[in-house]
């Protein structure tokens, strides 16, 4: 009799495990694709590097894309889009120089155009990339000059007297 492990073991089975893991879906989703319970799962990672190997290996690619794109985003990039055009084409009698026939069409062009850094890709890559710097901030600074500390000299007054 074949153990439950066999089948993810084979190339076939590997190939599923590291395309679901490309796909985006997390060990729990894997799991239940492969019909096994998440700690099952987890037990055949460390049992078997072959099952290790393709998990991790589907979801760095997926990860080094996701980045790439975010990145390419937040920086802004030029991109190639086809546009349709309508062109005129007229024929002239080669004999006269006068027209003789005149027709409208539409025909595909390539452009390139540039996409701006989206803001908030931009916040969201500096507040991971660098938090001292950029994370939000609520420092409450206590001076005599906004009466905040009258106030609490005040309390502290009342609740002794």
């Amino acid at each position: 009799m074949a153990r439950r492990y066999d089948q993810w073991l084979t190339e076939e089975g590997l190939l599923k495990i590291t395309g679901w893991a490309r796909d985006g879906l997390i060990n729990a989703q894997i799991a239940k694709n492969m019909g096994v319970a998440r700690k099952t799962l987890r037990d055949w990672q460390d049992r078997f590097p072959e099952i290790a190997e393709a998990l991790r290996k589907g979801k760095e690619v997926v990860d080094r894309e996701v980045e790439n794109a975010l990145y390419k985003s937040a920086i802004g990039y030029t991109k190639k889009v086809r546009k349709p055009v309508k062109v005129k084409l007229v024929d002239y009698d080669p004999e006269t120089g006068k027209k003789i026939r005149e027709a409208e069409t539409w025909q595909a062009i390539e452009e390139e155009i540039f996409v701006p850094g989206n803001v908030t890709a931009q916040i969201f890559w500096l507040k991971n990339r660098k938090p001292d710097q950029w994370r939000e901030k609520n420092d409450v600074l206590l001076s005599p000059s906004n009466g905040v500390l009258e106030a609490l000299l005040d309390l502290e007054k009342g609740g002794q007297e």
